[in-house]
């Protein structure tokens, strides 16, 4: 019982967290910041943990990061690349996107919301997003 409360406490905090969370200026305005902090081997780094939410008919661009993301589905949805035949985001489903590498440039074209959670392990003080030209 006891380890039922803690997690849901945990819940409760972050979701308080992301209510509270704003967005940095060329940031995803679907994403919800929940915490940062200096990589512990080194202060050029951080580590950003984030919720972001992509409603149906919204796109992610393509775009990278300067360091690695780690994502894991919170809820999966349909997505469309340019091209492609739409294809399933399925919940529980994790990914790593590495350093410098373009990903993203979908649209969520199923009728529940993509949400992700994130992590980042980044270089500090850099746009936590290169936009694909």
């Amino acid at each position: 019982m006891r380890v039922r409360r803690n997690w849901a406490a945990l819940w409760l905090g972050t979701l308080i967290a992301a209510a509270w969370a704003g967005t940095a200026p060329g940031d995803l305005p679907q994403r919800q910041e929940l915490k940062r902090t200096d990589l512990s081997t080194t202060s050029e780094m951080e580590v950003i943990t984030s919720i972001t939410e992509i409603s149906k008919g919204e796109s992610i661009p393509r775009h990278s990061h300067h360091g690695v993301e780690a994502v894991y589905v919170l809820q999966g949805s349909m997505i469309q690349l340019p091209g492609k035949a739409p294809t399933m985001m399925q919940t529980g489903s994790s990914t790593m996107n590495l350093r410098d590498v373009e990903h993203g440039g979908f649209t969520v074209v199923g009728d529940q919301p993509l949400r992700l959670l994130t992590v980042h392990v980044v270089d500090k003080g850099k746009p936590l997003y290169e936009w694909a030209k």
